[in-house]
């Protein structure tokens, strides 16, 4: 069987997370974005080690609910797509995570999901391991699989403009209304009801209105025009938008913030050794809620909880850092928000959905056979085409061009919106 055409999952321990190089190709971007682009698959891995197959007495779990599982959550020729689509963009390759969906969700914050969870307020382990698993193989999975996995993709995002996730999902609606052949998801879901990020979230620095568009809407106008004009239906935020969990949420916050963390060193040179700003810059970029010490600043700074006698002197210092950040960013005279917003370099975050029957067959019960590559490879050159132009001449008309390509920083006069 070749690599991604697997039918049944693999009972196997490897990597979580791995790059995939494609064959080398032409560079297709201008150079000035040369390594700006990141391509990403967490849905359309195939793996699940032996270890998680069986209970503490080495009792096996029933695989064929397993197998059943896994058909429903994996998103079947992913894989496929974001390897034409890197090779045509002339990118050196994809990560993609290799843990069966069914098994570990990375799109979600991580813990165990409750049996009445809606799909969007899942969380990353979910049915049937989060009624199977132990509280240690459940801490295991997370630290050896959602943590490796955090680690990898954080230092592959880093510095890049556009990030790029490549999903596919069912052809019907709950309802059986069809759904549309492509999605472009760019908005969070609270967002889009509430007009605001949700409360005791993220952290409530991050402005809710960067929530309200995650890409520059000229790309997705661009997608939109050459697939529909292709005869290819495309939705957008539909029929989901992306959960607050997902690596696109997540991503936007952590650089966010980082950038944050950039611009009030850059002003205050003198607290980039200091214990307590470190831990708020620390609490602010948990945006995996992974640390316990972050947990514990959120509660003191949020909640006014009280701290021990031994650590009072820590969280009290800590307490004042964060309202240092707090009015620096506020500032009128800094205008932090405004120039985050024109910023150039202001990181992007897409996700594509496309019907999974498009990149693969399935059969009357509803079972995979075979990838489709000529459906396949004529969407995925369509969305690479789109983004080229994008690039090459969009970006370019509206001189939305960085000015230091060998970092992301706040830009000084610029009077181009990406967002807005």
């Amino acid at each position: 069987m070749k690599k991604h055409q697997e039918h049944h999952f693999i009972a196997k321990s490897t990597e979580p997370v791995t790059f995939e190089e494609v064959e080398e190709n032409d560079f297709a971007l201008p150079p000035i974005f040369h390594d700006r682009v990141s391509l990403d698959v967490i849905h359309d891995g195939a793996y699940l080690p032996p270890e998680f197959l069986q209970d503490a007495e080495g009792n096996f779990y029933n695989q064929e609910d397993i197998q059943k599982h896994f058909v429903i959550e994996r998103d079947w020729g992913a894989n496929f797509v974001a390897a034409r689509l890197a090779y045509k963009l002339g990118l050196p390759g994809f990560l993609t995570v290799n843990t069966a969906r069914v098994l570990m969700d990375f799109g979600r914050f991580p813990g165990s999901t409750r049996p009445d969870a809606s799909h969007l307020g899942r969380l990353a382990i979910n049915q049937p391991f989060s009624e199977l698993l132990d509280f240690n193989q459940k801490r295991d999975v997370l630290e050896d699989h959602y943590d490796a996995i955090s680690d990898t993709m954080e230092e592959y995002l880093q510095g890049k403009l556009l990030k790029i996730a490549i999903h596919t999902y069912d052809r019907y609606n709950a309802s059986g209304t069809e759904r549309p052949m492509i999605s472009l998801v760019t908005r969070m879901l609270n967002y889009q009801t509430e007009s605001k990020m949700p409360a005791d979230m993220f952290d409530p620095l991050f402005p809710d209105v960067l929530a309200d568009y995650t890409v520059d809407r000229v790309l997705v106008s661009r997608i939109s025009l050459a697939l529909e004009k292709d005869l290819i239906s495309v939705g957008h935020n539909y029929p989901y938008l992306l959960p607050e969990g997902s690596i696109e949420v997540r991503h936007q916050v952590w650089r966010f913030f980082d950038w944050l963390h950039r611009k009030f060193v850059s002003a205050h040179p003198e607290t980039a050794e200091d214990v307590g700003f470190n831990a708020v810059w620390r609490m602010l970029k948990d945006t995996n809620f992974r640390s316990a010490q972050s947990a514990a600043l959120r509660s003191a700074v949020h909640h006014y909880r009280r701290p021990t006698k031994k650590t009072e002197t820590f969280y009290e210092n800590a307490v004042q850092a964060y309202h240092q950040i707090r009015l620096f960013l506020h500032a009128p005279e800094n205008d932090l928000l405004m120039k985050y917003r024109l910023d150039p370099m202001r990181c992007m975050s897409l996700g594509i959905e496309i019907r999974k029957d498009i990149a693969w067959d399935f059969d009357e019960q509803g079972r995979p056979t075979q990838p489709n590559f000529e459906r396949l490879n004529k969407v995925t050159d369509l969305l690479a085409n789109s983004i080229i132009k994008y690039f090459n001449v969009d970006r370019m008309d509206m001189n939305k061009v960085p000015q230091k390509s060998d970092q992301f920083e706040g830009m000084e006069n610029i009077n181009n919106s990406l967002f807005n």
